[in-house]
């Protein structure tokens, strides 16, 4: 059995987009599934489009999701180097082979002449195409403007009237009829090689088994393969996965700003969250269960049971997800996480431990904490309505008698913890006969100006501490 190796090939042109991700790990557990190798290499040949750091963002951003190569520039191999920009006196020794053998061809069209040319095949209602004008040039005109200097491409010459045919994992048995691929350039003018050729000249190279990339590349696929036949090499397996979607409209692009694995995380949402939430993002697992770790996945990879569709970004099954993986958390790895985000809205000391332990059940996504926390620096204004609670029995009213019965019951507290303050509202409810809530619902109000707070009324009074806690109590009370 042949040995697998996978490639994750982004170009550093910025952030990494969702989709490139999804990529990238669908790559990875190809190779770890089967026990093969997982290289990574930089395509960096368009050099207008790339971003200051963005190669160390496609670093930062695999290390940081548990995808971890075993080849690639910063760590070496045996098939370097690893970045395209570092290879590029390879590619046209191997152009000018297929010249040789009759399967490509130097094409001195001038830009003006294929500009007029695309103008005209527009105009006649066809698909934009180059009309092989330079396909049937003599050896000796050939020769001739070589020695003139005129400047020239190297196209690949598509056989007429055959069939080009291959077999994809996920859309299956795809046939092309090759009079309608172009003569695609493989080398240009400048004597860099397209990125479709270095693609597969690098592949081939580096022995890729398994080729995984996004649906758009399926129609390139057949001139691809038509390379491979020429060179004699052999072609890799070919696994084509659907896009990744906005809405039933609209792709999930860099250019549009959507939602990139950097923009993510600052929001709060937990790597091994976002993975888990691509692995299902146009792939489903056999059962019931939605939750994997990155080992788990490797065991039930699959690359048959990506679908075709296209895969729609859903926001709130990634914030179910991520919950998930909050709830599971270590509290103290939770209050390591939570911090940042309780720093953006609490410039007071306070209980932190007994904060987090209420938050972790009470948020989704880490941004969700700070507006639960705009309370804590700043007494909000309480309208009456908010002590209204049917389920407590609750009115303002109620609330007035309860807030002024709790109020000498916390001033001669002696001990000042959420244990402490509970046990002493619990007595004072006994003593009046009344629930629990009918007096700690009134407070929690009191102390929030909310209906819905990271803790009950004990809880906040713990957070708050002695001083702060009386004075919302007593401001509450002359307010009814």
């Amino acid at each position: 059995m042949e040995h697998v190796r996978t490639r994750f090939a982004p170009s550093p042109t910025g952030y990494m987009h969702v989709g490139n991700l999804r990529t990238a790990l669908y790559t990875w557990l190809q190779a770890r599934y089967e026990g093969g190798t997982f290289i990574l290499r930089i395509e960096d040949t368009d050099q207008g489009r790339l971003v200051e750091g963005a190669t160390d963002v496609i670093y930062d951003t695999l290390r940081a999701t548990g995808l971890i190569w075993d080849e690639g520039p910063d760590i070496g191999g045996p098939v370097g180097p690893y970045v395209q920009s570092q290879r590029m006196g390879m590619f046209k020794q191997y152009a000018e082979q297929l010249v040789k053998e009759g399967k490509a061809y130097y094409c001195f069209c001038t830009e003006e002449r294929l500009n007029q040319l695309h103008e005209q095949q527009a105009a006649a209602g066809e698909v934009s195409h180059y009309d092989g004008l330079c396909r049937n040039l003599t050896a000796a005109e050939v020769a001739e403007k070589l020695a003139a200097g005129t400047p020239y491409v190297i196209r690949q010459k598509i056989p007429a009237g055959q069939v080009a045919a291959f077999d994809d994992l996920v859309y299956g048995h795809i046939e092309v009829s090759t009079d309608e691929l172009d003569d695609q350039i493989l080398i240009k003018t400048d004597g860099m090689p397209t990125y479709n050729f270095a693609n597969v000249v690098d592949d081939h190279l580096m022995g890729i088994t398994h080729v995984i990339r996004g649906s758009e590349y399926l129609s390139s696929t057949p001139k691809y393969n038509l390379l491979y036949e020429a060179f004699g090499w052999d072609k890799p397996v070919y696994i084509h996965c659907p896009p990744v979607m906005k809405d039933a409209h609209a792709k999930l692009s860099k250019r549009n700003g959507d939602a990139s694995y950097q923009d993510l995380v600052a929001k709060g949402y937990l790597p091994a969250a976002v993975m888990n939430y691509l692995l299902l993002l146009g792939w489903a697992p056999e059962g019931e269960q939605e939750i994997f770790s990155l080992e788990e996945m490797v065991k039930i990879w699959n690359p048959s049971r990506i679908s075709k569709s296209p895969a729609i970004f859903d926001t709130l099954k990634l914030r179910a997800i991520n919950a998930a993986y909050i709830r599971a958390l270590p509290p103290e790895e939770f209050r390591r996480l939570a911090d940042p985000f309780i720093d953006r809205a609490v410039h007071r000391d306070i209980d932190r431990d007994l904060l987090c332990a209420n938050l972790q059940p009470r948020c989704e996504v880490l941004e969700d904490i700070p507006p639960q926390l705009d309370f804590f620096d700043a007494v909000l204004p309480i309208t009456p309505d908010l002590y209204q609670n049917k389920k407590q029995k609750t009115t303002p009213e109620s609330a007035k008698e309860a807030l002024a019965a709790l109020l000498p019951v916390l001033e001669a507290l002696p001990d000042w913890n959420r244990d402490a303050i509970f046990e002493a509202c619990k007595a004072k409810a006994e003593e009046l006969g009344k629930k629990n809530g009918w007096l700690l619902f009134p407070l929690g109000i009191a102390l929030s100006g909310k209906g819905r707070t990271p803790g009950g009324g004990t809880d906040l009074a713990a957070m708050l501490g002695r001083e702060e806690t009386l004075a919302r109590v007593r401001a509450a009370l002359a307010a009814l």
